[in-house]
């Protein structure tokens, strides 16, 4: 598998903090935190960019991989970075980075995001806004 095309800079910066509950029985941050930390950026940006529709994303995780780079702790400051690396028609990616208060990273990944319509649960086209602000995101 190959490691994930993180951008040097971000693009956007979630900032928050593991809860020390989130550390497996090997003391260190389980895996699936990894996930959840990724989200939490694309929401932070979703809300930031006002493109949530009633709250909720207007697309849906498709793929992901995560390339952990060094045990992480529950109950630390850390630092998600977010870029937009690419757009489609209906779909996009972004790269994440996960890093400590002290700037040691964590872990890397990247997710396919794809946009769908809610009724018919299909695939559907990037909204303008959303694209918008994916492609303000890319520089």
């Amino acid at each position: 598998m190959e490691a994930p095309e993180i951008p040097e800079f971000p693009q956007f910066v979630h900032e928050t903090v593991t809860r020390w509950s989130d550390d497996d029985s090997q003391g260190v941050l389980n895996n699936a935190v990894y996930l959840t930390l990724f989200e939490e950026a694309r929401h932070g940006f979703s809300r930031a960019a006002e493109v949530l529709i009633d709250g909720a994303f207007p697309f849906l995780l498709a793929q992901t991989n995560v390339r952990f780079v060094a045990p992480g702790r529950g109950g630390e400051s850390v630092r998600v970075e977010l870029s937009t690396v690419h757009v489609g028609t209906r779909s996009f990616r972004q790269a994440y980075r996960v890093r400590s208060a002290e700037g040691e990273i964590w872990a890397e990944g990247e997710a396919a995001l794809v946009c769908y319509d809610p009724d018919t649960m299909e695939s559907a086209e990037i909204p303008a806004d959303l694209r918008d602000a994916l492609e303000a995101m890319k520089g």
